[in-house]
């Protein structure tokens, strides 16, 4: 089972940035598709982006393509979401998946503690 540890959530304003990272232990994090996700207040958790084991391929929720990048460092064992011209209603606690099926964008794997994105004036 892999370990999962999140970090770089912040209050930031509107069309502001933040980079995500989610760091992985245990099992090897580099032979998986993995992804990440949020759960916004009194909504069911939800699909935010994916990408291949190799790095190669990414696909993207239509609220954040265009704005989000998802990338890996296998190296580091990290995954990176940075996020840009932030919104109101990405205000979410934003959570990484250790194994991403990637035709459906299921999560699978073990989830991390999350880390929380406020997006306020």
């Amino acid at each position: 089972q892999v370990h999962l540890v999140e970090s770089g959530g912040d209050l930031v304003q509107p069309g502001g940035s933040l980079r995500l990272s989610c760091v992985a232990s245990g099992r090897t994090f580099s032979n998986y598709d993995t992804g990440w996700f949020r759960q916004a207040p009194g909504k069911e958790r939800e699909f935010v982006a994916a990408i291949t084991w190799s790095g190669a391929n990414t696909y993207y929720a239509d609220s954040v393509k265009g704005r989000f990048t998802i990338s890996r460092d296998n190296a580091k064992n990290t995954l990176y979401l940075q996020m840009n011209s932030l919104k109101p209603e990405d205000t979410a606690v934003y959570y990484c998946n250790g194994q991403v099926v990637w035709s459906t964008g299921r999560p699978v794997g073990s989830w991390g503690q999350g880390t929380q994105v406020t997006v306020s004036s």
